[in-house]
């Protein structure tokens, strides 16, 4: 993943291009590039036989540049970034920042792959993909920009179990903004693979990852909690406020704004995860999980109910609902 942060300090996570996808597209622009130049050649050299020397010379470097150095600026322009080969290998050229590139991020990339790819044969632009960290030639550095996978394939990407439900919306309250980017990755290979784990071996994982995201946080996992079921908790709280970010309002499975981080959300009670008709993730069957005890009830808040001239106190609060067992 490349560390890109917007304007507005968003990271984004980006896949930068290989050497070999990149290579690949480059042939078939370069391929495309060509025929086009030998068809405009041919009907050139056609329709001005009648030209001096020095002016049939004029009209050759002319159409060199037109159509070998000027036609690949205006496509990845006026595509944003996606030239023919990079839309066949599925790869685009974007800004440092990670928005689309304009004329002048495309003029310069341009000018200097006459001299990195064209002049050298694409020496000089192996070399500088091959030194730098995120794979970017001469061109990509002047002008800023970055080549990254457009297409990712969908099977490598790895299913994060659920938390239970009984802890959905109980760390609304976290402040997520100083856990970095290779915590968060830890955490996410750790729960799709930890039904492959030793049941010993990932407990102690989760237990390293859990306090190194409390120290991020400064918020422990509550007593009671299993450690991988508080990382459960946190990455799902993580993706629902990127999804409000993203889509505005509130995500799908959000809890409500300006719920406290460890209050229960108002509403009919949510089976835990023995009750009947609930099957957990395989990987919470490898650790004992707990519910967190239930706080005291209020005294005094207890409600009557029943009919004609008898009456029935009962202790607890008036939700309207039984706790969960």
């Amino acid at each position: 993943m490349s560390g890109l942060v917007t304007g507005e300090a968003v990271a984004l996570e980006l896949r930068p291009a290989k050497l070999p996808s990149r290579m690949l597209a480059v042939v078939i622009d370069l391929a495309a590039a060509f025929a086009v130049y030998l068809a405009v050649t041919v009907g050139i050299v056609a329709s001005t036989a009648s030209l001096d020397d020095a002016a049939a010379a004029a009209v050759a470097v002319a159409t060199f540049l037109l159509v070998l150095v000027g036609g690949p600026i205006a496509v990845e322009t006026l595509s944003h970034g996606r030239s023919l080969g990079k839309l066949a290998c599925g790869l685009r050229v974007v800004r440092d920042d990670g928005g689309p590139i304009r004329f002048r991020h495309a003029l310069v990339r341009g000018a200097v792959g006459v001299v990195e790819i064209l002049l050298t044969f694409g020496i000089v632009a192996c070399i500088a993909s091959l030194v730098s960290a995120r794979g970017r030639r001469l061109g990509d550095v002047f002008a800023g920009t970055l080549v990254v996978r457009e297409r990712v394939p969908a099977g490598r990407a790895a299913f994060v179990p659920p938390p239970p439900p009984w802890l959905a919306g109980r760390f609304s309250g976290l402040d997520l903004s100083g856990v970095p980017e290779g915590l968060w990755l830890a955490i996410r290979q750790y729960l799709t693979r930890m039904g492959q784990l030793d049941p010993q071996v990932g407990w102690g994982m989760a237990e390293r990852l859990a306090a190194d995201l409390a120290a991020r946080t400064g918020t422990p996992a509550p007593p009671g909690v299993p450690p991988a079921a508080y990382l459960a908790a946190v990455v799902q709280e993580r993706q629902t406020r990127d999804a409000r970010r993203a889509f505005g309002g509130a995500a799908v499975g959000a809890a409500p704004v300006g719920m406290a981080g460890g209050a229960a959300p108002v509403g009919p009670p949510v089976p835990s995860a023995g009750a009947p008709g609930m099957v957990p993730p395989a990987g919470w069957a490898q650790q004992p999980m707990e519910r967190a005890p239930l706080p005291p009830p209020v005294a005094g808040a207890g409600r009557e109910s029943g009919s004609g001239g008898g009456t029935e106190r009962t202790e607890g609060p008036a939700t309207g609902f039984a706790p969960p067992g």
